[in-house]
């Protein structure tokens, strides 16, 4: 189930990075469930990974070995089906050596190469099957690899979610494509389960990071499904450089300005197409906080509501239960919060206002506000300018039944 048509519109190739996607048999015999990204010499790479203290093997070895190669790898690597996460010294071998293999095949030094990985937890990953699997990779590199790449690091996705966008700059024509995946155990507190961004715009690391930070906050740290932060999440920025142009170095300036808002629009997409396909959903949610004092109490929020089982549960039935908004709202912990001043909407309709049901409100307007798979919450604080928006799912019996059987 999922919410939308989820229909992809052409993916841009990124000149500098090509891609391919195998089966190295992980988890079901035949699946494409390895990626390989093979990135030109001189690209420059930065990322944004979990907070969750059992942070995956792989986010370990992969932000290491960035360091090491100060931001210029040769590849990235990535498998689905095992997370080596909760595997310990074992797991960062593992994923070490899954990096060594890949350098002594194409030459470069192990640092060079970031693993990822997505799927179980606890389980050893299978690194000889990756191994194996790892010349015909290399075989099938490709630069329209995109699509097959989206589909090849799904888990529990049931479409792909990549996007392209090209824009033109000073007498340039450039490009951006990504791609993410994720569905369930996402509230990245960072950026994604997993996301690949590359664009062909030569950027200095320094800003590239800053860059990616900014874009992921304002996207990937506004969605969520369940509230669980994963131990595997990992965001991906490469920029090539193959555009041409001399790099941008400092905020400021007409290709900063058009990078950045192409950046910023790139994840909002694919992080609203994680919600869409959130585990069982059959709403997609947009949270709208404004009046706030600051912009994390409007995200205090934003969150209390969208993490609510019972606010979630009521999407799903698609019964207008204000009441439960407004528990959520009182219990976000905003100091001296006047509840006189709150006002309530779903989908412009009024329904809740001085600390009761609005005068004009009818049950009527608020089951056919709650009708639709695509609905806003908003709500008005009155108590400063500042604003925020979330977007999340329903919960529904799908959401259990996709994680009771996770493992079986």
């Amino acid at each position: 189930m999922a919410v939308g048509n989820g229909a992809l519109a052409a993916l841009l190739p990124v000149p500098g990075v090509r891609l391919a996607t195998v089966s190295a048999g992980i988890k079901k015999p035949g699946r494409k469930d390895l990626v390989l990204m093979e990135l030109a010499p001189g690209s420059h790479c930065v990322g944004v990974f979990t907070r969750n203290a059992f942070c995956a093997a792989p986010v370990i070895v992969a932000r290491e070995h960035l360091a090491d190669c100060s931001g210029r790898p040769a590849y990235l690597l990535v498998n689905t089906g095992n997370a080596n996460a909760g595997t310990g010294a074992p797991g960062l071998a593992d994923a070490r050596r899954c990096s060594a293999a890949l350098a002594e095949l194409t030459g470069v030094e192990a640092e060079s190469v970031l693993p990822f990985s997505t799927g179980v937890i606890g389980e050893p990953l299978p690194v000889q099957k990756i191994i194996e699997a790892l010349p015909n990779a290399l075989t099938d590199l490709q630069a329209d690899g995109w699509l097959a790449a989206a589909s090849g690091i799904m888990t529990t996705d049931t479409r792909p979610k990549a996007h392209s966008l090209s824009f033109h700059c000073e007498g340039r024509d450039y490009v951006i494509t990504g791609m993410a995946k994720g569905a369930g155990m996402i509230r990245p507190n960072m950026a994604t389960m997993l996301a690949y961004l590359a664009t062909d715009v030569a950027v200095s690391t320094p800003l590239l990071q800053a860059l990616l930070s900014e874009a992921a906050e304002l996207s990937f740290n506004r969605i969520t499904i369940d509230g669980d932060t994963s131990t595997n999440d990992a965001c991906v920025l490469v920029a090539t450089g193959a555009a041409g142009n001399d790099p941008v170095t400092g905020a400021g300036g007409a290709l900063y300005n058009a990078l950045r808002e192409a950046l910023q629009a790139l994840c909002v997409e694919l992080a609203q197409g994680l919600v869409r396909d959130g585990e069982g959903a059959s709403k997609f949610v947009t949270v709208q906080v404004n009046g706030g004092r600051n912009e994390q109490e409007c995200l205090d929020v934003a969150f209390t509501i969208a993490h609510s089982p019972l606010v979630k549960t009521a999407l799903f039935a698609s019964d207008p239960n204000w009441g439960r908004l407004l528990a959520a709202i009182g219990r976000a912990g905003l100091p001296e919060l006047d509840v006189r001043l709150v006002g309530v909407y779903l989908n412009d309709v009024l329904i809740a206002e001085h600390g009761c049901r609005a005068a004009s409100y009818r049950e009527e307007q608020g089951v056919a506000a709650m009708a639709p798979e695509e609905i806003v919450i908003r709500i008005e604080l009155q108590r400063g300018a500042q604003q925020a928006t979330v977007w999340t799912t329903d919960f529904s019996y799908d959401y259990v039944r996709i994680n009771a059987e996770y493992r079986t």
